[in-house]
């Protein structure tokens, strides 16, 4: 089985197998290094403001939104939605591209992915 490596951000990257049924996690012991990354993207994640923005802007015309199309479907003030965009963007679940006075958030789809490899138990039982 091969692995090949998912990049997201400026982050260490863990490594995703070709093969579900064999992800890092229960194929092998992570390193701390990547567990250290693994637990910034889940910390990202683990916050329902934050889940609601994944599901918001993915699911958003063009799979982008700007703040201004976020404020009044999540009942959020600009500032604290920006605060949530910002962790997200940290920990390489989102872009951010400034275009003139906005930003616009995107989804990156390779980091979803390699969540969900990394996470994936492949339909194996887990052991426990």
């Amino acid at each position: 089985m091969s692995t090949t490596t998912a990049v997201i951000g400026d982050r260490p990257a863990l490594p995703v197998a070709d093969q579900a049924c064999c992800t890092p996690l229960l194929r092998e012991p992570i390193t701390a290094t990547q567990a250290a990354d693994l637990a910034h993207k889940l910390k990202a994640l683990a916050d329902p403001t934050r889940l609601r923005l994944v599901s918001m802007v993915a699911a958003h015309e063009g799979g982008e939104a700007c703040v201004c199309d976020l404020t009044e479907p999540l009942g959020l003030t600009q500032p604290t939605i920006s605060h949530h965009l910002k962790i997200l963007v940290d920990a390489g679940i989102f872009t951010r591209d400034k275009r003139g006075v906005w930003a616009y958030y995107a989804l990156v789809p390779s980091a979803m992915n390699a969540l969900s490899a990394v996470l994936s138990t492949g339909g194996q039982p887990v052991r426990g």
